[in-house]
């Protein structure tokens, strides 16, 4: 069997992290949280507002180290919110500090409306990847925890990764 990590970022503990964790459940994948070396503070007002002048200037945050050796997975679940169409700052960083060569990137995300370009945005940054079984993820747009995506499609798209990481084994 491929070894295989869930990486992701949730600023605030939500429904990335919720998808991420059912993810590394469902295909027993060890499960890597993305946090930047400098929380974002405020309200989330103040963390929407920072977080669209960091997309539009195309920052990068500094990250902590993800405390793991990469090298060591064949199958890597990337998970990022959508923030202005991209995917967030953090997930960039991490994105472009990571060699991809020779290991396959499954590239998920969250978003309470358009999705943007996120999964072109996430596949051009990763240098020397191939890709498998990409996902939107809809949450309610009133910033809420309500899926809009079915649970169904959620667990077939869970079942999907799993048979991708068990392929070839």
């Amino acid at each position: 069997m491929k070894k295989m990590a869930v990486i992701y970022y949730s600023w605030s503990n939500g429904n990335t992290k919720r998808i991420a964790e059912r993810l590394s459940k469902g295909t027993g994948a060890d499960l890597i949280r993305i946090d930047t070396a400098k929380p974002y503070e405020g309200s989330y007002e103040d963390v929407v507002a920072q977080g669209k002048r960091e997309v539009n200037e195309g920052y990068k945050p500094q990250i902590k180290p993800i405390g793991v050796d990469l090298s060591q997975y064949d199958v890597i679940a990337v998970g990022t919110p959508t923030w202005w169409y991209t995917m967030a700052p953090a997930v960039h960083t991490f994105l472009e500090q990571t060699d991809f060569t020779g290991k396959t990137v499954i590239p998920f995300m969250t978003n309470g409306g358009w999705p943007g370009h996120v999964i072109k945005d996430m596949k051009k940054a990763c240098k020397g990847a191939s890709f498998a079984c990409e996902m939107e993820i809809k949450f309610d747009s009133s910033g809420g925890d309500h899926l809009e995506t079915p649970d169904k499609d959620i667990d077939a798209w869970v079942e999907k990764v799993r048979k991708e990481v068990n392929q070839n084994a």
